[in-house]
């Protein structure tokens, strides 16, 4: 993470082309990440976190760390322990997140099945967004059937909201869950 005149920036730096990295943001369906590629590994190599990845077919690549810098000064890193393998224990954004604000709950996933034209699943939908809750929009008939909802929860009418796996239920049930 980057912190230049008080603007937090996340980025990510990658041994690999500008395509590689613009696909997997895409994937990774992050508009919040700016991709760095270091296609020939010099900024990588310059940091000491060049490795060669011949044994997993990959070739030369970073080895996984990260690193908060505050003004262009590195503050903290958290690198991988050197094992065999590809390890990820302590390089993802959860450990950077403790680090930042220890005491900070983590975002629940908030699942939402709708029907288009649904004036429940509306009001649902304007009720997380007014207490800034992203959530990933379900739609039946395009993304699911109802026979899926039903395999769900048992339910097969919309809304049908999920917050960090917990089934909370319809529109009404949801304003009850914030009160």
């Amino acid at each position: 993470m980057f912190k230049q005149k008080g603007v937090d920036q996340i980025c990510c730096v990658s041994v690999n082309d500008t395509f590689v990295m613009n696909a997997w943001l895409a994937d990774q369906e992050a508009d919040n990440i700016t991709v760095v590629p270091d296609g020939n590994g010099e900024f990588t190599g310059a940091m000491g976190m060049l490795v060669d990845k011949k044994d997993l077919g990959f070739g030369k690549r970073s080895w996984r760390y990260s690193m908060l810098v505050n003004n262009g000064v590195i503050e903290k890193m958290f690198i991988e322990p050197n094992v065999p393998g590809d390890p990820f224990e302590v390089s993802d954004a959860d450990t950077m997140l403790a680090y930042l604000d220890p005491d900070a709950a983590a975002p629940q996933d908030v699942s939402l099945f709708t029907k288009p034209g649904c004036p429940f699943c509306t009001k649902a939908k304007a009720l997380l967004t007014d207490k800034g809750i992203n959530y990933e929009e379900i739609v039946l008939g395009r993304d699911a059937s109802l026979a899926s909802l039903k395999a769900v929860c048992g339910r097969d009418s919309v809304p049908q909201v999920f917050i960090g796996g917990q089934h909370i239920g319809g529109s009404e049930d949801l304003e009850a869950f914030f009160k």
